[in-house]
């Protein structure tokens, strides 16, 4: 799982994809989803709220042209640098909230979709499995990984190069 890498997120604080300022907040409660380091907000951080398009930015680094699949969408990220991510495998933070994961072709035209929900009991949603038999079809270069309740990006996951 791929969090926004540190050099977007620099770029993100001082203007979002949409061209505006982070919005900063506080957030009273905690659990609000940031996407610097893949993990839930504790009550009473400070977060910036800003506007983010990942496919365009993958765009931009493989020459991919998304058309109508662009999107720009809110995302709560730190207002300073944080260490990013605790570890590789899927956030444990988000381990039993249902995502909806969108399949992209090298062209950054969409695939398909799949909806990942785990057991009303609170089990682990089967996201890395769902990934792996996505990655499976050969055609699928870029995963994004949402929220359900309202769409927002969660996560990327792109396809591994073998080298040789």
């Amino acid at each position: 799982m791929r969090a926004i890498t540190p050099d977007v997120l620099a770029e993100l604080r001082n203007a979002d994809d949409a061209g505006n300022a982070a919005v900063l907040r506080t957030d009273p409660d905690g659990g609000a989803p940031l996407r610097c380091c893949l993990r839930r907000t504790w009550p009473g951080e400070h977060v910036a709220l800003v506007s983010y398009a990942p496919l365009r930015r993958w765009a931009s680094e493989t020459g991919a042209q998304p058309g109508p699949y662009d999107e720009v969408g809110p995302v709560f990220i730190h207002p300073a640098e944080c260490d990013g991510p605790d570890g590789t495998g899927y956030p444990a933070a988000f381990a039993t909230s249902a995502r909806v994961l969108r399949a992209y072709h090298a062209d950054g035209h969409i695939l398909g979709g799949r909806l990942v929900a785990g057991d009303p009991d609170g089990s682990p949603v089967p996201v890395e499995s769902a990934l792996a038999e996505m990655f499976a079809e050969p055609a699928v270069a870029l995963v994004h990984g949402r929220a359900v309740e309202f769409g927002c990006f969660t996560f990327e996951a792109r396809r591994v190069r073998e080298l040789g």
